[in-house]
């Protein structure tokens, strides 16, 4: 739900393999990489322009095979981009992007023909160890290296047979004990041959959906009717079972209730009482959580605050409790709290367990040799390590992908990297960046808007967030800006201005095709995400002039940014306001996500305005109607909503505005910040 990340310099020696030899300074690159461009100035690198693609729909290949022909894409593609990848069903068509960039392309209807064409190319394959998913990641950074693709022990053995005949290059199978293990051994044996200038943290593989389930023979049993996310309804809730008692087990589920906020049950602790006497009593995320776990799905447990799990929007987790033959009552008590919805069942159902590899960042991290990883900040282990290989990087160092542990993994993730000057640019889920990289640049800045004359009335505007996602940009955003109704009403449409590095030809278009109502204004924080405070003041200044250099580069004058310590949201500090007039001075910022709005003037000169965070039409209406309740008609108020992209669309704040009485007035960002200093008696220069 929420991101950030950087930049440095070069010099280097080239063995006849092509692979990088460093000296002991992290940030040297290779002289020649392919054809990729990565000046000192640029925060990410600069691909070939592609001439042609062969393209090769991968939406019925298995993960191996995902993951095969992505680590192919990205070695072929190193030198001129000549390969174009579909992985899934997109948001916004699986032909959108490709046919705006205006390249000649062919089908390939097989894609292990492709194989045969580039074979040439490869030098060999890395195989994988099933038993340790993270060598997937392993496999990956060292495909970068050796000009090899990734395979499982089966492609393995048709890739070394005819008519491929390629050799093994590493096999991995039985070299690590764990993950963690995985990692290590990588940061000591490879680290030194990839590229420093950037990270890329990557899941080594997903879930995958299943056939439909039994789920219709659930019960509800309990289930929170208020939206909440404060905590506030924690309590222990005691639930009577034994209704469901007669089969060998029970099953009871915990989902989101409003699954279209991101804001699910968390669970504290659970017991389970069978005729009175226990039977099962855990912590979640401790080893006596584990037998009872029947099916995590893409639920998180954190065991930093005590343990809790918790699953946000359609996700779940079920757990399986078998107790005794002949037990009459069973009990379960639930330490909970949030927007929980539980259901119970005593039919087993079909787990969701599976998962497999996926491609598509890795084309990206195997063009760039760059090192792929998955560490979690919230085990100690993996934390230490994580920290070791930020602190052997320069500042300013982009972090490509994501984090594991969702939202809570997000907030303590991103400040673990902002404290070692490391932003972040979230893209996990973005595909052929090694094409859209290449892709020329033909913009469009924005012009200001004028503001209509400032009266007593109720100024508000609106902000779709996740800007400084790069896959929401390429995916959910191009299908909230193709919206019929874009356009009638004024939205803040938040951006990366690092699209001018990582895909031109999208910033382009959001550009061409923007309305007089729509303002492209820059995602958390800046030119990557990151939070300030943590962040080091010796380093801010880099970052800084990163992000005025990219912002005036794309256009964009308004940062929306966020600030969070401990994993709460923070005011700037006098200092950090200051260094935001200094090097980069944006017309205004949107700061945070909260259950309030309300408008500041940072140091005497910055208007900054607090997002109130809504995510249907429904809630939004509420806040808007709540924060006016107390409007004397005397002077200007100003409410600024942040709308959560992935429930709300343009539509929907189309809907919004509509209901709005005379007294409101809905302005686009830069005319809201111009009316907010022009109130508070400041010069709109």
């Amino acid at each position: 739900m929420f991101r950030k990340l950087l930049l440095l310099g070069l010099t280097m020696v080239l063995v006849l393999t092509c692979t990088a030899v460093y000296a002991k300074k992290p940030n040297l690159e290779p002289e020649k990489n392919g054809k990729i461009q990565w000046p000192d100035s640029q925060a990410l690198p600069t691909f070939a322009k592609a001439k042609h693609l062969d393209v090769i729909d991968l939406r019925a290949n298995s993960g191996d095979e995902k993951l095969l022909f992505t680590t192919l894409q990205g070695n072929v593609n190193r030198e001129i981009p000549r390969i174009y990848s579909i992985e899934v069903d997109y948001e916004e068509g699986n032909y959108t992007w490709l046919n705006d960039l205006d390249v000649p392309y062919t089908m390939i209807e097989e894609p292990w023909n492709l194989l045969m064409k580039y074979k040439k190319e490869i030098a060999g394959i890395i195989i994988y160890d099933p038993e340790v998913e993270d060598s997937i990641n392993v496999a990956t950074t060292m495909a970068g290296i050796e000009n090899a693709v990734v395979a499982s022990p089966e492609l393995a053995e048709k890739l070394t047979n005819a008519p491929y005949n390629l050799k093994v290059i590493e096999d991995l199978r039985g070299q690590f004990k764990d993950g963690l293990d995985a990692y290590k051994w990588q940061f000591e044996n490879l680290w030194s041959k990839t590229t420093h200038r950037m990270l890329v943290g990557l899941n080594p593989s997903r879930g995958v959906a299943l056939p439909e389930d039994n789920w219709d023979d659930f019960q509800t049993i309990i289930q929170e009717e208020e939206q909440i996310r404060d905590s506030e309804n924690r309590d222990v809730y005691d639930l009577d079972l034994s209704n469901f008692l007669g089969k060998e087990a029970v099953y009871l589920r915990f989902q989101d209730a409003f699954s279209n906020d991101g804001w699910g049950p968390a669970v504290h602790e659970v017991t389970v009482k069978a005729d009175g006497k226990i039977i099962a009593q855990f912590i979640p995320g401790s080893s006596e959580e584990e037998p009872f776990l029947y099916d995590r799905n893409q639920s998180n447990s954190d065991e930093r605050f005590d343990g809790h799990r918790w699953a946000d929007a359609g996700n779940y987790f079920v757990y399986k409790f078998t107790p005794p033959a002949g037990t009459q009552d069973l009990d379960v008590s639930v330490d909970m709290w949030n927007q929980f919805k539980l259901s119970a069942s005593n039919v087993q159902p079909q787990s969701s367990e599976k998962t497999e590899p996926y491609g598509y960042l890795r084309d990206y991290a195997v063009a760039n040799r760059a090192m792929v990883f998955w560490l979690e900040t919230n085990v100690p282990e993996e934390k230490e390590l994580f920290e070791r290989i930020l602190s052997d990087v320069e500042p300013n160092t982009p972090y490509l992908g994501w984090f594991g542990n969702d939202v809570a993994g997000e907030f303590s993730s991103t400040e673990l990297t902002s404290k070692h000057s490391v932003y972040v640019v979230p893209a996990d889920w973005f595909n052929n960046m090694t094409v859209f990289s290449g892709t020329k640049r033909n913009l469009k800045k924005q012009k200001p808007l004028p503001a209509p004359e400032l009266t007593n009335k109720i100024y508000v505007t609106f902000t779709l967030g996740e800007g400084d996602n790069l896959q929401y940009n390429q995916h959910k955003l191009r299908q909230l800006w193709d919206d019929e109704a874009r356009g009638s009403v004024p939205i803040n449409w938040s951006a990366s201005p690092l699209l001018y590095d990582a895909a031109p030809s999208m910033l382009s278009h959001y550009q061409h095709t923007a309305t007089e109502n729509d303002l492209l204004i820059a995602g958390p924080s800046g030119a990557g995400y990151i939070y300030p405070t943590p962040w080091p003041d010796d380093t801010f200044e880099k970052y800084a002039k990163q992000t005025n250099k990219y912002m005036k580069r794309t256009g964009m004058d308004i940062i929306y940014a966020l600030n969070r310590v401990d994993e709460q949201n923070v005011p700037l500090s006098e200092s950090e306001a200051q260094d935001y007039i200094d090097y980069i001075n944006p017309k205004g910022i949107f700061l945070s996500w909260e259950n309030t709005s309300g408008t500041s003037i940072l140091n005497g000169k910055l208007p900054q305005s607090i997002l109130r965070g809504a995510s249907s039409v429904g809630e939004a209406k509420e806040a808007i109607a709540e924060l006016s309740a107390e409007w004397d008609g005397k002077s200007p108020l100003f409410i600024s909503m942040g709308m959560l992209s992935w429930s709300v669309t343009p539509s929907d704040i189309e809907e919004i505005a509509n209901s709005l009485g005379t007294e409101y007035e809905v302005v686009r960002g830069d005319q809201y910040f111009e009316l907010v200093k022009e109130a508070n008696g400041l010069s709109s220069n």
